[in-house]
């Protein structure tokens, strides 16, 4: 079994970067102990980072330190290679190597990139240091701007040149091959290549070669003038201004840069208000050259305006400017998550992991980690993708997260709110949000309005509501959203980040209802601690359940528990331990317990437990010796709301621990509410948890 995998190319710009990023985060959800190393680097300015060591460091949150995951830079190799010093450049690498492998259960090792001076060698160094570690080599070629035929002859010669070195090669990427090309080389590499050798053909995605606007103002060493917050737009393609501007706007395209002389008000005028038009693509930016700026008045207008394209400002003239721009490379940084969210994505599309990991590696982890928490999340979701309404289609935040789960193909949404309204949000956030994915729905203007405001009269005139009341009460998006999930248009419902949890639950108590022995709706959070990841019930609807009501918290808390790959150890949590306190808070929580161990004698739990006693091994051990439960509870439920709400948000902010929830559970469909303080991210797990849930339900 090998513990590295090595990726390599014999050219530059094969997109090495998008393979190491999809390995890691394929790796990461088996083990948590996933290294990363890359022998050889470019040398960097005082206090710089490599760009591709730094963005997996930093997305990751791996715990190595930064002087690990490297040995030297390209100039200090070709020291070495000059004064005949290559068996102690190769003994450094590879004791730096083994430290990684002592370290961790598998290390993704990234061959040199062949930038800068030196290339001759690099192919020589990259053959010698796999070798010498005894780990295989994934090699990557580019497709770009190549015909089939030289696409299968690069990778031949590639896989020719290291197994003359007897280097062991795993598999071939073909990288960036244009689509009307894919299945030709996919074919003709099967014919030509052994068959233990795994070929995988990846398209180009223009998302992943085109640069954004900070690329852009780095590579021209570019004075931004305005647009800051937007320096994250992808530039797709480039035009020159240089006539009237009606002409001119013919030439806007989705993403466009527009290089311009600073003095040509009307073009930087009519490129803004182009970019706020429905009528007209996005435009990425603009850059003014010749060391011209606009006008006082054009420049007051700008910064009058809330939002703004990105306006650089460059010296150099507009040929030699476009010029530059055109030889621009956009690369993989740790500041872009967007484009290291889509380079995971293409590669869970286009690689065969089951196939990569069964050559690779076979593992066997302890427990499970938050990343492999989340990796599984996500995957799962993706499985089996379902439709989930969003109701709040005015909050800027649940755009966002529509945003992500759109672009990572995760789940299909359906948007509440007003059209107009919502797609000039769109627009004023930058947000590459693929419309035709997403429904955007006004209740009030909905084909459904009518019939579902005729459904809610017919399950609520029982409770003296007319029809009038029943229209009036579906213009409201949480009992809209609701009734998609009753009449099955959506699969599911997240909402809550501006209503409160009685706003977005009240409908589903009142006609969605409970599942079959169910008596009450309650939630858990999945906490992902740094070392394990924790289920907290009930933390948010509850405020003082019965003995039997939290009984059966604690139950639907366990089958949640399960349901997201963690085994169930209940703890019912008190002031006290075993037998040691008393009182009707105590009292409540051990008959509790008892209910539990009567109605599902499977599980296990203790109660009453205190919180030390539940998750310190040393402290469950002295406290309760003889319990399968102290120490290594995995599902901790609180006694009450005060109790439990303050305790998931003492440990989420005191240790940085990500909180994954609310999760209701309990009702017959799933809808799951949010915190009015909720982040981008808490909506993309709810919904990703939430399309979970709905997997379970009977189509």
């Amino acid at each position: 079994m090998t513990k590295a995998i090595y990726i390599a190319s014999v050219e530059p710009y094969t997109g090495k970067s998008l393979i190491a990023l999809g390995l890691v985060n394929m790796l990461l959800g088996k083990t948590k102990n996933v290294g990363y190393f890359k022998p050889i680097i470019t040398q960097q300015a005082p206090g710089r980072k490599e760009i591709h060591i730094e963005a997996i460091l930093d997305y990751f949150a791996l715990p190595i330190n930064y002087d690990d995951t490297y040995a030297f830079n390209r100039q200090e190799v070709l020291q070495y290679m000059e004064s005949e010093g290559r068996g102690d450049m190769l003994n450094t690498i590879i004791s730096k190597y083994k430290q990684q492998e002592e370290r961790y259960d598998f290390t993704v090792i990234e061959g040199s990139d062949y930038l800068g001076e030196g290339i001759a060698f690099e192919f020589e160094s990259n053959a010698s240091i796999a070798k010498n570690l005894g780990v295989p080599v994934l090699i990557v070629v580019s497709g770009e701007n190549r015909s089939t035929a030289q696409v299968i002859s690069a990778a031949m010669s590639a896989l020719q040149g290291f197994e003359t070195r007897e280097v062991q090669v795993l598999g071939i990427v073909a990288n960036r091959v244009r689509a009307e090309q894919v299945d030709d080389v996919r074919e003709l590499l099967k014919m030509q290549l052994p068959a233990d050798i795994m070929i995988t053909v990846i398209p180009w995605e223009k998302g992943l070669q085109s640069p954004t606007m900070k690329e852009i103002k780095d590579g021209l060493d570019a004075t931004l003038l305005f647009g800051e917050e937007l320096l994250t737009n992808q530039v797709d393609n480039f035009v020159t201004g240089a006539m009237m501007l009606p002409n001119f706007l013919n030439y806007i395209k989705e993403n466009v840069l527009i290089v311009t002389p600073g003095d040509r008000g009307d073009i930087i005028i009519g490129a803004i208000q182009a970019n706020l038009s429905a009528n007209y693509p996005k435009v990425a930016g603009i850059v003014l050259t010749a060391g011209t700026v606009p006008d006082e008045p054009i420049t007051r207008m700008i910064e009058g305006l809330q939002t703004v394209i990105p306006i650089l400002s460059v010296q150099k003239g507009t040929f030699e400017t476009t010029t530059t721009i055109g030889a621009i490379h956009s690369r993989i940084t740790a500041d872009n998550r967007k484009k290291i969210e889509l380079a995971i994505n293409v590669f869970e599309k286009y690689v065969d992991t089951k196939a990569l990991d069964d050559k690779i590696v076979t593992f066997q982890p302890e427990g499970i980690t938050p990343h492999m928490f989340q990796y599984q999340l996500l995957k799962t979701a993706k499985s089996q993708k379902k439709h989930i309404v969003l109701p709040e289609g005015n909050d800027d935040r649940i755009l966002r997260a529509a945003a992500r789960l759109i672009s990572q193909d995760v789940v299909n949404l359906t948007i509440l709110g007003d059209p107009a309204e919502v797609m000039t949000s769109i627009r004023r956030l930058g947000l590459n949000l693929d419309t035709n994915s997403v429904s955007i729905i006004d209740p009030a203007n909905s084909e459904n309005y009518e019939s579902y405001a005729e459904t809610l009269y017919e399950l609520r005139k029982a409770k003296n509501v007319t029809l009038d009341m029943a229209r009036d009460m579906m213009l409201d998006v949480s009992y809209f959203g609701t009734m998609m999930v009753y009449k099955g248009h959506a699969d599911g419902m997240v909402s809550g980040a501006i209503h409160t949890t009685q706003h977005t639950i009240r409908p589903a108590l009142q006609f969605i209802k409970t599942k079959p022995g169910v008596s009450l709706v309650s939630s858990v959070f999945f906490m992902c601690l740094p070392e394990r990841v924790s289920v907290f019930g009930d933390c948010a609807v509850n405020p003082n359940p019965t003995a039997p009501q939290l009984a059966e918290i604690a139950i639907s808390s366990a089958e949640s528990s399960a349901r997201f790959g963690i085994e169930p150890r209940i703890a019912m949590l008190s002031y006290s331990s075993g037998t040691s306190g008393e009182g009707e808070d105590v009292e409540k929580v051990r008959q509790a317990t008892e209910l539990v161990r009567q109605k599902r004698p499977d599980l296990k739990i203790e109660g009453p437990i205190q919180y030390d006693a539940a998750v310190d091994p040393s402290v469950g051990s002295q406290k309760l010796p003889n319990s399968e439960v102290a120490g290594r509870a995995s599902v901790l439920i609180f006694p009450d709301l005060n109790t439990g709400n303050n305790t998931y948000k003492a440990v989420q902010r005191e240790t940085g621990a990500l909180a994954i929830g609310p999760m209701l559970q309990g009702l017959n469909k799933p809808i799951n509410d949010l915190s009015r303080g909720c982040t981008v991210d808490d909506i993309f797990n709810t919904v990703v948890i939430t399309a979970i849930q709905c997997q379970d339900e009977a189509p």
